[in-house]
């Protein structure tokens, strides 16, 4: 295993962060700061390719709960809650693609795939985003 993060990006209506390594306490930081400068030069909408992702751990997972947050507008998440009370809302600005199982399984029992949605592999996240 190494002991860092690479993100490369993709550009276009959809911006997409690949990673590469581990998204952990040592790494996070860097995850976040890519994600605030992409919503600040005006993405909205993000994919995270986790196909290249060996390990992740709980401030792994915070950062993701960070740009959950950070493209999901809350308006929208109130208007769903009054609207559609009880049932679960997912980000339709935010998904995530190409987890190994074992990030899966860890994204699984941590309760983040239920508000975000995760996909086999990029093209299905891409193809996801309404035209």
């Amino acid at each position: 295993m190494t002991n860092t993060l690479t993100i490369s990006r993709s550009e276009g209506r959809v911006i997409t962060l690949h990673l590469a390594g581990r998204l952990d306490g040592v790494t996070q930081q860097s995850l976040l700061d890519s994600a605030r400068s992409e919503q600040s030069s005006g993405a909205r909408f993000l994919v995270i390719d986790l196909q290249g992702v060996e390990m992740i751990t709980s401030a792994g997972l915070a950062a993701l709960h960070h740009i959950y947050k950070l493209f999901t507008p809350q308006e929208e998440v109130d208007t769903w809650n009054k609207q559609k009370s009880g049932e679960i809302y997912k980000s339709t600005y935010f998904k995530l693609a190409g987890a190994s199982a074992n990030v899966y399984y860890v994204l699984n029992i941590s309760g983040f795939l239920q508000n975000i949605a995760i996909y086999p592999s990029l093209a299905e996240a891409m193809n996801s985003f309404e035209q």
